[in-house]
């Protein structure tokens, strides 16, 4: 009875390390995050074929990264976690892990990041690298400055799409390019629903997530820009312009009206002004990134 006891609690344990390791990188966001860059690798590959050992070291690799700028982020705001209620059952403000230990993991993700992505091709690990600088050491200090850092944090949180591309052809131009332009106008709408539906647990931690400050008409109107703005550089390649990378007709129109339907929520919460209308919203973001970037491969492959 004794031995099965202390097994069961070794396992438990066990469990628990795994938990908070996942709580850490946020296995949730690393993983779609690796989602858009394997998406921007298959756009990228040429003639030449997938080679499935640049795919697994690109997946391994961009997991590394941003759970190392998760891991750096919540060590940066640990005490500003403790505060809001979703944020203080993470790993360091509830106590289970101490900040010497978070640190010693994200360092270790950061080494093995970038020597990961460094074995794809240099620039593949250059970018990833600019990613780790740009979300802890100019993000993260500015969320609790201004409603700006929600544009510095596009900046990191846009490169993942391209990074699959520079992964497939140790290149940067105009595709890759777009790639990021793509994802980059697709944080705002996605975040500032986020900022609106959190706004109170937000301000417990004195974060400045949405650009006027405020849940009102003018927050809303700018969702609406933004996602249109986001439309229009998705159906872009299909103009021819965007050199090797394109989107068939029937693709765009595909593409295009997923987008309506991701501006529709935006216009639900412009009317409706509640915080069911942005989870809503935030929810419609989440699935058209994930279905325009399918789109965009399919339509490559068929």
């Amino acid at each position: 009875m004794k031995t099965a006891l202390n097994t069961f609690k070794k396992t438990y344990s066990f469990a628990s390390i795994i938990e908070d390791f996942k709580q850490l990188t946020k296995v949730g966001l690393a993983i779609s995050v690796v989602f858009s860059s394997l998406a921007g690798y298959l756009l990228g590959v040429g003639a030449e074929g997938v080679d499935f050992k640049v795919l697994a070291l690109l997946a391994i690799g961009g997991y590394f990264m941003v759970g190392a700028s998760n891991a750096f982020n919540q060590i940066i705001e640990r005490d500003l976690d403790a505060l809001m209620d979703r944020t203080k059952d993470r790993p360091i403000p509830s106590g289970r892990m101490s900040v010497s230990v978070a640190f010693t993991i994200a360092s270790i993700l950061t080494v093995l990041g970038i020597v990961t992505l460094y074995i794809v091709n240099p620039k593949t690990a250059m970018f990833g690298a600019i990613s780790i600088f740009l979300y802890t050491c100019i993000y993260t200090p500015l969320k609790t400055k201004t409603p700006l850092a929600v544009f510095i944090g596009a900046l990191p949180g846009a490169i993942p799409f391209m990074l699959g591309w520079v992964a497939a052809t140790n290149d940067f131009g105009i595709e890759p390019g777009t790639l990021f332009m793509i994802q980059f106008f697709w944080q705002f709408p996605h975040f500032w629903a986020i900022g609106w539906f959190l706004f109170e647990d937000y301000k417990k931690g004195g974060f400045f997530m949405l650009p006027t400050g405020k849940k009102n008409k003018a927050t809303a109107l700018q969702i609406i820009m933004y996602t249109i703005w986001l439309i229009l550089v998705s159906v872009f390649p299909a103009t021819g312009l965007t050199g090797a990378l394109s989107l068939s007709i029937p693709a765009a129109i595909i593409v295009f009206v997923i987008g309506i339907g991701l501006l529709y929520y935006g216009v639900q919460l412009y009317k409706k002004m509640d915080d069911k209308a942005a989870k809503t919203l935030m929810l419609a973001s989440v699935a058209y990134i994930t279905l325009i970037q399918i789109v965009f491969v399919v339509d490559k492959f068929i």
